[in-house]
């Protein structure tokens, strides 16, 4: 009988250990998904001397709008997979990277940098931080090879059969020494 109970405490651990797992994995999203600063995707070349003065800007507005945007940046001269990510960026926004900086705020682009970029982008940024962060359109997201989906849902049915078929056996087998 001793056993039995033992048996019945491994049984309901295998039964809540997974459900702590996916309840932590749903935690860090509802984190990640919080910050309300809008992406500034900013794809630049290094030594790059518009880069180096789109930067500058960016980094002059920090005091008055820093808490609006948070800049994401792929150096893409040096770096192939940044440079694949810029094609494959471009491709899906039905564009061509033809140069750098290529800068993506939503759903608007620039390619290159100049003074007559500043107001738009600047209004831009407001524009998108007004938005829900749900439901801000993020071209990275999908363009990014996803991430394999989750086989959670089939985990948690084959450890159900698996203690459900050793709750049948220890049933059985105490029927068995009953008799």
């Amino acid at each position: 009988m001793k056993n039995l109970k033992y048996l019945f405490l491994l049984v309901i651990a295998l039964l809540v250990l997974p459900l702590a797992v996916f309840a932590e994995g749903e935690e860090e999203k509802t984190t990640e998904s919080e910050s309300k600063e809008v992406k500034i995707y900013f794809f630049r070349g290094q030594g790059c001397s518009h880069c180096a003065e789109a930067e500058e800007w960016f980094k002059s507005i920090e005091e008055e709008y820093g808490k609006y945007f948070k800049i994401v940046d792929y150096e893409v001269w040096y770096d192939e997979d940044n440079s694949e990510l810029m094609e494959r960026v471009a491709d899906k926004r039905g564009e061509t990277a033809e140069g750098v900086p290529y800068i993506i705020i939503g759903n608007k682009s620039w390619s290159g940098f100049t003074d007559d970029y500043k107001e738009e982008i600047l209004a831009q940024i407001k524009s998108e931080f007004e938005i829900n962060v749900a439901d801000r359109y993020d071209i990275i997201k999908l363009v990014e090879v996803p991430e394999k989906e989750s086989n959670d849902v089939l985990a948690l049915v084959i450890i159900l059969a698996v203690t459900g078929g050793i709750g049948y056996g220890v049933y059985k087998a105490r029927k068995k020494v009953n008799e």
